[in-house]
């Protein structure tokens, strides 16, 4: 697999130097600062690529072009924001960069109650509590009509939970899910959240699906055109947040998405955290039934909690046996190139590091996406790929 590495731009604390002194060949990066819907001008993306050919990398994988919320909830505007879309692949094309990754998650991309859970290692992780977020839903966003997403059980243990937590601790938890991640298209206050829910009134799983079926069949063929390969990215966490529909989280719905356009150029970004977050996720059965079309693999762990909370775990530790995953994509790889396939490499990147060592108090951290423990992940990572080539398992 081609070792890749998640960069967000020049503003990033962690440089291409270091990206390089991890091993990693090729960048996975966007145009961050374009993330309203607008097209993508060549000239941006030739500077782009140009520095990170510079510095001796390869602009692999686009991560990501952002989705306008009218394509997902299907206003008449969702036309413009699509022919913007299909105009940023062209670009992309133009300069060369062919793999573009992108997610359909509505209002909150990746979400986690607590960015610095620590770990018996005295490390950090990123963590999603169910009951703090049960909580804040309820009783802090005060969401209209939350009390239907929950069990009585679990609002009085979210009760239970509010009264036990100071409202500085409640006020952390705040800004760690609305106030926006890295890469986010929008950031939040409480109004604004609530504001952003109420355009989903009239949008459920059904009607997200097929606003996700009509984008598709907008997309792909502009994809194919140009030779490109686009790669949705699953729902983190794989199920409902704020009561609102997720429709990328198990394997049922990548049939779904796969149906609506049947085309090459119509893949999946395969995150074994995202779908390892769900036990009823088998990965390995994932990757055989969908291998042909994972275009980019993000390897990371989660440990599973009861309840439905997780946290990040190491990249070999954690629910998912990472080694067979490494083995499967591997002998999947070797599949493509027996048949002659051009694109028979997957481009991987390590996904959510730990933090650890020197970048414990550093200030200028982006949550999950510190040096050391994403280069501690790809060493890992990089072990087993070592040791499937050495004696020849694929």
């Amino acid at each position: 697999m081609e070792q890749c590495w998640r960069w967000y731009g020049p503003d990033d604390p962690v440089t291409l130097d270091q990206l390089k002194q991890a091993g990693a060949t090729g960048v996975v990066t966007a145009l961050h600062h374009i993330y309203d819907g607008r097209a993508w001008s060549l000239a941006e993306v030739l500077e782009r690529k140009r520095i990170i050919e510079s510095n001796g990398l390869t602009w692999s994988v686009v991560e990501s072009i952002p989705v306008h919320n009218s394509i997902k909830i299907g206003t008449p505007e969702r036309q413009r924001y699509a022919g913007w879309y299909k105009d940023s692949i062209r670009a992309l094309a133009k300069a060369g960069i062919h793999t573009i990754c992108y997610n359909f998650m509505p209002v909150v991309d990746w979400t986690r109650t607590d960015l610095a859970y620590r770990l018996p290692t005295t490390g950090y992780a990123l963590r999603f509590d169910a009951i703090d977020f049960a909580a804040y839903d309820l009783f802090v966003l005060k969401r209209p009509n939350a009390e239907a997403s929950y069990s009585p059980a679990r609002i009085a243990e979210a009760e239970g939970r509010l009264k036990g937590t100071s409202t500085e601790a409640m006020a952390q938890i705040e800004r760690n899910l609305i106030a926006g991640l890295p890469a986010t298209e929008r950031r939040y206050d409480r109004e604004a959240m609530l504001e952003a829910l109420r355009d989903y009134d009239d949008v459920g799983p059904a009607e997200l699906k097929a606003n996700l079926a009509w984008f598709l069949n907008e997309i792909v063929p502009v994809a194919e055109d140009v030779g490109s390969r686009m790669c949705i990215h699953p729902d983190d966490p794989p199920f409902s947040l704020y009561g609102l529909p997720r429709v990328v989280s198990t394997a049922e719905d990548v049939r779904f998405i796969f149906g609506a356009v049947d085309s090459q150029a119509n893949g999946l970004t395969l995150c074994t955290g995202s779908f390892g977050t769900r036990a009823d996720n088998d990965i390995g059965a994932m990757i055989e039934e969908f291998g042909p079309r994972i275009h980019f693999a993000h390897l990371r762990n989660v440990t599973r909690e009861d309840g439905g909370s997780f946290f990040e775990a190491e990249h070999l530790e954690g629910s998912t046996d990472m080694a067979a995953v490494v083995l499967a994509l591997m002998r999947e790889e070797a599949r493509r190139h027996k048949q002659g396939r051009a694109d028979w490499r997957i481009p991987m990147r390590p996904d959510h590091g730990h933090l650890l060592a020197d970048d414990i108090g550093k200030t200028r951290i982006n949550p999950g996406y510190s040096l050391i423990g994403r280069l501690k992940g790809l060493a890992e990572l990089r072990g087993i790929m070592r040791a499937v080539e050495r004696f020849e398992l694929a």
